[in-house]
């Protein structure tokens, strides 16, 4: 690398040719003109300066195109593999679980970044389904249908308006459409409003795009555009499959009991046992278990159609020997029922997951086949939650699953129980905390386990002075979904408060408090001329909406569009205000997991984590660093951070009115400590 350097000291894509084609792995097996033309595919500017990292990542992409050169079946898999590593990813100084990681995980991810390929017939079906969508959009009619042939779908994402339209039709209501700039000629600013009020409303609906950043969406990298549309509308698809959304699912269950496990599965395994389900009764005695080659053949899904409409049924299908032949046929019956064709007959035979998936989904979402007269019925209303468990329950799947952890949370009171999913969250924000080799990784058939996963936990949080008096491990193995609410609101707590710390290295890193972040909102809209104050964080005069709109512009004086602002005197008024704070939260760059209501009714615990995102987001931008440059001059040695953040003395003494209302919020939370006095610890 230090040989590449260029008389500037630099070391560029271009520079790199006549270097590597003279270094061992490669002087025998390509040319300079073939490490050139592989390193223009990931990179068309060869005049872009590369860091350490990145040459690395190119000599691995380069080692592994010369294995595959020679044949090697297993390396030239590795490169299409279509996994994404960046900067972000925190595997790069720490393995998994926190430990050094001496494993070849890094060597084997890096030979994947510089190659990707997409699906062609994925991308042609997801432009089908965004043609079908979106094409009476007022925006995007202009530029609708697409034509799945050509690279216009790419080209329709670089201005980040086609995605979180694509957003809204998944998850209604996630964006308010008000906040997406939609003018036909866009300055880098506004696209890169666009792809950040994306990426985070897609985590706000469930997405992982934990290494996708927004210059990867202007850029529009098809591996990475692809993989997203194809999250969104796959959230789309498995929308019903929840007890919640479609109660007749207990009919695949025969005993109540059964039911809290039906309610832990994730969408898909859903989908499977509603598949199965329908399979036996139709006496087709193979199980299916994934969307792959369990159903290549197409026999199961003839079975299937003919199950749920009889009046469409025939034998042709499964007469027919040719496999692309009955594939066809199935398509050609599926359509009877209006399903959407989501996959090709060479879909179907070749066995495509993710396609096989979609069209599955679409038969449930037509012809579910399952009866509004069950037994188990009111059992399973009874086992839905109130609105506010639901909320938060939401709230922290969505924060954990954000988190970039190894499992994916789907239902938290049911995937939490096993405390593995919490010991990944402590590791990931508490690095070194846990004791792998006294953890135990699902499937765990041994209750015990579970057990002594849980208590590490609850070890943990007592370390991190959480209010755990008289809770033990068993109660997280129960599902107590008070307590497991209340643990994770600490957990959340914690996270944000450390990172708002963090951020104060001119202050030797003092404990950040609730009373700090009241401050410093209150003084940021002050400062900016405005009247609005909230006296804690259960302020009802906070539904409205006006305080956090003029703290968003406090903080981005452009941001606010006054002319989209009502006067909240209404409760339509006040849901019209709520949305348009959080989609111009999430513009501004905030990671934020609540709802319109949260606001609404002002629950303390998300107007905290609203007001603290606002605080950390003005703090780590750039213009923050000035400030915090301006305070670091002042001095503030003793002094808060809201005292600091604004350089305001009239907050040089926290009033102990504001701290003992902020402290407050730790008392009326809902406590872990007392819940069950007659279980101790030991036991």
């Amino acid at each position: 690398f230090l040989s590449a350097r260029n008389k500037s000291g630099k070391v560029t894509v271009g520079d790199l040719p006549s270097i590597m084609s003279k270094m061992k792995p490669f002087s025998e097996m390509l040319t300079e003109d073939e490490i050139r033309v592989i390193l223009s595919e990931s990179s068309s500017d060869l005049n872009v300066e590369i860091e350490f990292e990145s040459f690395l990542r190119a000599f691995l992409n380069l080692q592994a195109r010369a294995t595959a050169k020679l044949g090697d079946p297993e390396e030239s898999e590795a490169r299409d593999l279509g996994n994404s590593f960046g900067p972000k990813s925190q595997h790069l100084l720490h393995g998994r679980k926190g430990r050094l990681d001496t494993s070849s995980s890094f060597l084997k991810k890096a030979t994947t970044t510089h190659r990707h390929t997409i699906s062609e017939s994925e991308k042609s079906s997801y432009v089908a389904h965004i043609n079908n969508f979106l094409g009476n959009d007022p925006f995007l009619k202009d530029f609708l249908p697409i034509d799945p042939s050509t690279n216009a779908l790419f080209d329709l994402v670089k201005d980040g308006v086609l995605l979180c339209k694509l957003i809204n039709v998944a998850v209604p209501g996630t964006i308010d459409e008000r906040a997406i700039n939609t003018k036909q000629i866009q300055n880098p600013w506004e696209r890169n409003e666009n792809h950040t009020l994306c990426l985070n409303s897609a985590k706000a609906i469930g997405c992982t795009v934990v290494n996708i950043g927004t210059q990867d969406l202007v850029e529009a990298r098809p591996h990475l555009v692809v993989g997203l549309i194809s999250q969104i509308i796959k959230i789309q698809l498995l929308a019903d499959l929840n007890l919640k959304k479609t109660p007749q699912l207990v009919e695949l269950v025969e005993d109540s009991k059964d039911v809290e496990e039906l309610m832990g599965l994730p969408p898909e395994k859903v989908l499977l046992k509603w598949m199965n389900f329908h399979l036996k009764k139709a006496g087709y005695r193979k199980q299916v278990t994934n969307f792959s080659s369990d159903l290549k053949d197409g026999e199961a899904y003839a079975h299937l159609l003919n199950a749920l409409a009889p009046e469409h049924g025939t034998t042709t299908t499964l007469e027919a020997k040719d496999p692309n032949e009955r594939a066809k046929l199935i398509i050609e019956q599926a359509e009877k029922l209006d399903c959407k064709r989501y996959v090709t007959p060479k879909d179907i035979v070749d066995g495509s997951p993710n396609l096989n998936l979609a069209f599955v989904a679409q038969i449930f979402q037509h012809r579910n086949g399952l009866s509004v007269d069950n037994k188990n019925l009111p059992f399973a209303e009874m086992m839905t939650d109130d609105a506010q468990t639901s909320r938060e329950e939401r709230c922290f799947r969505l924060w954990i699953n954000s988190l970039g952890i190894d499992t994916y949370v789907n239902h938290v009171f049911e995937d939490v129980r096993t405390g593995w999913v919490l010991l990944e969250v402590l590791d990931k924000i508490f690095p070194g905390s846990v004791n792998w080799k006294q953890a135990t990784k699902p499937p765990i058939k041994m209750p015990f386990r579970k057990v002594e996963n849980c208590n590490q936990v609850i070890r943990i949080g007592k370390d991190l002075n959480f209010s755990l008096v008289n809770v033990a491990g068993n109660d997280i193995v129960q599902g107590n979904k008070k307590l497991i609410l209340a643990l994770l609101w600490q957990l959340m707590r914690f996270t944000m408060l450390r990172l708002l710390r963090n951020l104060r290295s001119y202050s030797q890193r003092k404990e950040i408090t609730d009373a700090d972040i009241l401050n410093w909102a209150n003084n940021k809209v002050k400062r900016a001329g405005r009247k609005s104050q909230m006296e804690s964080f259960k302020d009802k005069s906070l539904s409205n909406g006006k305080f956090f709109l003029e703290l968003l512009s406090a903080v981005e004086l452009r941001v606010v569009n006054w002319s989209l602002v009502t006067k909240g005197e209404n409760d339509e008024d006040k849901k019209l205000n709520a949305t348009y704070i959080i989609s111009v939260a999430r513009k501004l760059g905030c990671s934020i997991f609540l709802l319109p209501e949260d606001i609404i009714e002002v629950n303390q615990k998300m107007i905290l984590t609203l007001t603290a995102s606002v605080m950390y987001w003005s703090l780590q931008k750039k213009s923050g660093e000035s400030e915090l440059t301006a305070i670091e001059e002042k001095g503030t040695p003793e002094g808060s951070l809201a005292d600091s953040a604004d350089g305001d003395s009239e907050f040089a003494s926290t009033p102990s009115a504001l701290s003992q209302q902020a402290n407050n919020i730790e008392n009326e939370e809902p406590s872990l400590q007392g819940e069950k006095d007659s279980i101790t610890e030991d036991e």
